[in-house]
């Protein structure tokens, strides 16, 4: 039985799939965060350089990968797809299991995907540093790699409690010459009045979002780098789910169910998006579901509303399903799924039954993670844990229901700079929030 599928580097992609040209109804624009009116793209450009607000705005349904970025994904890509024989048969499912795996990249997750891209095309536009946040690290680990790469300095503010309780992901950017600043932190007006209000604060990505933008606009020759949400970020990851496409033609099935986790969209976006165009165009009866954390659910308990991407209220105002902006996460283990909205593609595909979501507690999403491990051999990371938990279920009720499934979902990032989490898990002192 074949249970690995893989790529030759000639089938790296050479374009990019934008959704925003299939969309049945046109995405909501961005609003101006004092007139409230939709805001040109021009309007973006002291933020973010103006070939990737090209980028942000296009509704071209296919973008050139440009060559330098396709040598450096060539590190990496095209990533293999595996079916989980043994997972399947640890859970006595007649399922078919199968994984994208993205946790073979440098930095150990999809985020490099777009890392590259962004620090690529900043490198065209003479930005000379990029300033950005993380929640968990994985994506200020992957731009301060592509930075390095790129020859541009990098500023990263990491929300606070990940700092305290990821010290490896600090150490990874160090090593690719990042500077980083635990969030709220003294470097911004916005952080010392946080600090100021609350000494002890946790941070969050809305918080860490507006240093990163603050610390944009003060510092000549230095763009905003966003590693999620936006369209232009989830453009760059569509190269997941076209590799993947052709990968379950090799091995003869098509996904009924396609999972992700979702926190700000980019990895559950970067496999599911290719598979929504077959959906919309061929009238493919997939069903795509995003899984996120019930502590941190913007999808299935969030409002489809206008709202800040940060909580000092200076970014665009965009149309997502959120929890507010003044949302204040708790400290659970999977940091990269602590937004408090959900990127505007993903929310607009869930408005227009495209999708749908499910959210999970933590307990659950490191038993099934732990058995997954156990079997497989692969360490997830939390978040990827979140899609597992989706898939565990799903291939017991294939069992139960006594039905062949044939299951997909992305395997986002490895968990081995995680583990003070899962012995947490094993040690009995996780809580569900």
């Amino acid at each position: 039985m074949q249970t690995r599928f893989d790529l030759t580097q000639s089938d790296i992609p050479k374009t990019w799939y934008n959704l925003l040209a299939d969309f049945p109804e046109p995405l909501p624009p961005p609003l101006h965060p004092g007139t409230k009116e939709p805001i040109p793209p021009e309007a973006l450009l002291a933020i973010f350089p103006e070939n990737l607000v090209g980028q942000e705005a296009s509704a071209q349904r296919w973008i050139e990968v440009p060559e330098p970025v396709r040598d450096i994904y060539a590190l990496w890509r095209p990533t293999p797809l595996l079916r989980a024989v043994r997972f399947e048969k640890a859970l006595q499912t007649p399922a078919h299991i199968y994984y994208k795996y993205e946790g073979g990249s440098p930095a150990g997750s999809h985020k490099v995907n777009t890392s590259v891209a962004q620090a690529y095309f900043n490198k065209v536009a003479g930005t000379k540093r990029l300033a950005t946040e993380t929640g968990a690290g994985q994506w200020g680990a992957a731009l301060s790699m592509a930075c390095k790469l790129f020859g541009l300095e990098c500023s990263v503010y990491m929300v606070k409690v990940s700092y305290q309780h990821k010290p490896y992901r600090r150490m990874l950017m160090h090593t690719w010459g990042a500077t980083v600043h635990p969030s709220p932190s003294e470097e911004t007006e916005y952080g010392r009045k946080v600090l100021a209000e609350d000494p002890h604060c946790p941070g969050s990505l809305g918080m860490a979002i507006s240093e990163a933008i603050e610390d944009t606009v003060k510092h000549p020759d230095t763009k905003y780098s966003l590693g999620s949400v936006l369209n232009h970020v989830l453009l760059h990851q569509s190269v997941i789910g076209q590799e993947a496409i052709k990968q379950m033609e090799m091995a003869g099935e098509e996904p009924d169910v396609i999972f992700g986790c979702c926190g700000g969209g980019s990895n559950f976006a970067g496999l599911t998006f290719p598979f929504i165009h077959k959906k919309i165009t061929e009238k493919k009866p997939y069903r795509i579901v995003g899984v996120e954390p019930t502590a941190c659910p913007s999808l299935t308990k969030g409002d489809l509303r206008y709202d800040f991407g940060d909580t000092a209220e200076t970014t665009p105002l965009l149309m997502m399903y959120t929890l507010g902006h003044k949302f204040m996460p708790p400290a659970i283990h999977a940091g990269g799924l602590r937004y408090h909205g959900m990127s505007p593609m993903v929310s607009h595909a869930l408005k227009l039954g495209l999708i749908e979501a499910q959210a999970y507690h933590q307990t659950k999403v490191f038993q099934d993670a732990t058995l997954f491990a156990q079997t497989e051999g692969i360490v997830v990371a939390p978040e990827t844990a979140h899609a597992v938990a989706a898939v565990t279920d799903e291939a017991i009720k294939a069992r139960e229901a006594g039905q062949k499934r044939v299951i997909l979902f992305n395997l986002s990032g490895h968990g081995l700079l995680d583990l003070s989490a899962y012995e947490t898990y094993q040690s009995g002192k996780l809580q569900d929030v």
